[in-house]
C-alpha cells in the first residue's frame, strides 16, 4: 500500500465515545491506577521501570494478586509462583505504559524517584481529544513493544557489559516493525472495506497470508503456507501484547493445535468457520480503527472518515467521493445535504460537476446520485442547466424521475454525449463489471448504427469508452465495430 493509494473511508463514533472507550481499556486504566498509587517511596530503575522489589505491591494495587488456575480450563496447571510472576509482569507493563504516556514522571534517574505526571489530571479533566492523545501514545508504545523479541531471548544474547548482541539474534528490527505495520494496515483495509460483513472477525491465517502470499498468487506453495503458519504464530504473540490497549477483540490460537515445533497447522480450504476460529481471530474495535487511522494520517496517508466533507464545498464532496464505495458515498452525501437548503445545494452540486478532466464523468455520476436525494425544491436548479452540454442530460433524467412537466426533448448529440459520459463513469467506478457488460450490450442493441455516430461525439473519453465496449462486448462482430470506431475517435482527437 502506497501513501498515494486512496483508502476507503471509515465510520467512527464521536470523540467523546472513543475517549470513554480509551479510559476503559485495560492498559490505560491500569496505568492510571498505578500513577495514582505511586508515592514518594516508589522507586524506578535506570530505564524508568519499577524496581523488582515493588512489583508485588504494584500487582496488588491492580488487584492482580491471588490469582491461580483454579476454575480455569487448565485448573491446577499454574502454580502460585507462576501466577504471581504473571501478575507482576502485567503490573510492570502497566507501569511502563504510565511512564510512556506521561501519567508518571521520573524526577531523578539516579535516585529513581517519581511523581504524578501532568497527563494524569487530563484523564479526568481533559477534553476527549486530550484523552485520545494519551491513549495513542500508549498504543504507539505497545506496537513498538510487540515488534521486539521476548525479553528472555534478549537476556540470552546479552554480553558482559549488558549490551544486546543483535547480530546473534535471528531478528531484523526494521523488518519486524514493517511486518507488523503491514499487518495492521491490511487489518484496517479489511475492516474499512464496505463489501465485507460489518464487524466480521478476520482469521489470523488470512491476515498472515495477506502479507506473506503475493496478491497475484492463486495457489500458495507449500513453502508459502509454512511461512504463513510461522507468521500466524508471530501475530498470535503480538496481538496478545496489543489486546490490552483496546485496539482489537482478539481470540488467541487454540493451544491444542500447537505441534511439536511450536507452530500451528495452517488453515485448509475445507475448514469450517468455527474451526477457523481455533486458529485465532482478530477484529478491530472502533477505538482501534480510530487509532490505526491516526497512525496512517501521521504517516502521510489519505485516510478519510465519514463526515470529513460535510462542512466543505460541493467540489470537495464530489472530488472526495470519487473513490468511495457506493454506500460510503451516499452516507457522506447525506451528511453534506443535511447542512444545506435543497435548492442551494443542488446549484452548488451542478456547478461542481462540470469539467473535462478524467474524473469528471464519475463526478457527474455522483452529482446525479446526490441530486436523487434532494426533493422537488431543487427543480429550478435543474431547469437552469437544461441547455448546458455537460449537465443538460442529467438534468432531464432528474426532472423525468421527479415527474416534472414540460421537459424539452434532448438532441441526438446530447443523448450520445450523455451515453459516453455514463459509460466512462461506470468504467471509473466499477471497472469491467457484469453491470457494465450488460449496459454495453444494451447500448449496441438499442441504437442502430451506434458506432457510426458514437466516434464523432465531442467527449474527452469517447475513444476510451469505445475501446472498452470493444473489449467487453461478447459478440465478436460488434466488438470489432467498436474497436474500429475507437480508432476513428483517436484519429479525430489527434487531428
Amino acid at each position: 500500500m502506497s501513501d498515494s493509494t486512496p483508502l476507503p473511508p471509515v465510520r467512527l463514533p464521536s470523540e467523546a465515545e472513543l475517549a470513554r472507550d480509551a479510559l476503559a481499556t485495560p492498559l490505560l486504566s491500569r496505568a492510571a491506577r498505578l500513577a495514582r498509587w505511586a508515592g514518594p517511596d516508589t522507586r524506578v530503575d535506570s530505564g524508568g521501570g519499577l524496581v523488582e522489589e515493588q512489583l508485588a505491591a504494584a500487582a496488588e494495587a491492580l488487584g492482580l494478586t491471588g490469582r491461580s488456575a483454579e476454575g480455569g480450563a487448565d485448573a491446577g496447571a499454574v502454580t502460585d509462583a507462576e501466577a504471581a510472576e504473571e501478575a507482576q509482569a502485567e503490573a510492570s507493563e502497566a507501569w511502563r505504559a504510565a511512564v510512556d504516556t506521561g501519567l508518571v514522571e521520573v524526577l531523578d534517574e539516579e535516585e529513581g524517584t517519581v511523581r504524578a505526571g501532568d497527563n494524569l489530571a487530563l484523564l479526568t479533566s481533559g477534553s476527549p481529544a486530550e484523552v485520545l492523545h494519551i491513549w495513542l501514545d500508549a498504543l504507539d508504545a505497545a506496537i513498538a513493544d510487540a515488534s521486539v523479541p521476548d525479553f528472555d531471548d534478549l537476556m540470552d544474547v546479552m554480553d558482559e557489559g549488558g549490551e544486546i548482541d543483535f547480530s546473534s539474534l535471528d531478528w531484523d528490527p526494521q523488518a519486524e516493525a514493517e511486518f507488523l505495520e503491514g499487518v495492521l494496515a491490511n487489518l484496517y483495509l479489511l475492516t474499512a472495506d464496505e463489501r465485507a460483513p460489518e464487524g466480521a472477525p478476520v482469521p489470523l491465517p488470512a491476515l498472515a497470508a495477506s502479507v506473506v502470499v503475493p496478491s497475484d498468487v492463486a495457489e500458495p506453495t507449500d513453502a508459502m503456507m509454512e511461512e504463513v503458519s510461522t507468521a500466524m504464530m508471530r501475530l498470535d504473540d503480538q496481538f496478545r501484547i496489543l489486546a490490552p490497549t483496546g485496539l482489537a477483540d482478539f481470540r488467541p490460537v487454540d493451544e491444542s493445535l500447537l505441534i511439536e515445533e511450536g507452530q500451528a497447522a495452517p488453515q485448509t480450504p475445507d475448514d469450517e468457520p468455527e474451526d477457523l476460529e481455533r486458529y485465532g481471530v482478530v477484529r478491530l474495535t472502533p477505538l482501534g480503527l480510530y487509532g490505526l487511522r491516526a497512525r496512517l494520517l501521521d504517516a502521510g496517508y489519505a485516510a478519510p472518515a465519514l463526515g470529513d466533507l460535510a462542512g466543505k464545498g460541493a467540489d470537495a464532496l464530489l472530488d472526495g467521493t470519487v473513490h468511495y464505495g457506493p454506500l460510503a458515498a451516499r452516507a457522506e452525501t447525506e451528511q453534506w445535504l443535511a447542512r444545506r437548503e435543497p435548492l442551494a445545494a443542488a446549484r452548488e452540486l451542478l456547478a461542481a460537476a462540470r469539467g473535462g478532466d478524467a474524473d469528471a464523468p464519475l463526478r457527474r455520476l455522483h452529482c446525479q446520485q446526490a441530486l436523487s436525494l434532494v426533493g422537488t425544491e431543487a427543480e429550478p436548479a435543474l431547469r437552469e442547466v437544461l441547455d448546458d452540454p455537460e449537465l443538460g442530460g442529467l438534468a432531464r433524467v432528474w426532472l423525468a424521475e421527479h415527474g416534472a412537466a414540460d421537459i424539452p426533448a434532448p438532441s441526438q448529440e446530447l443523448v450520445f454525449w450523455l451515453t459516453v459520459d455514463t459509460v466512462a463513469a461506470q468504467l471509473a467506478a466499477e471497472g469491467n463489471s457484469e453491470e457494465l457488460v450488460a449496459l454495453v450490450e444494451g447500448l449496441a442493441a438499442q441504437h442502430s448504427g451506434f458506432f457510426d455516430t458514437a466516434w464523432r461525439v465531442d467527449h474527452p473519453a469517447t475513444a476510451e469508452v469505445l475501446e472498452a465496449m470493444g473489449r467487453l462486448h461478447p459478440d465478436k462482430r460488434i466488438a470489432k465495430e467498436a474497436r474500429k470506431a475507437a480508432y476513428k475517435a483517436r484519429s479525430q482527437q489527434a487531428g
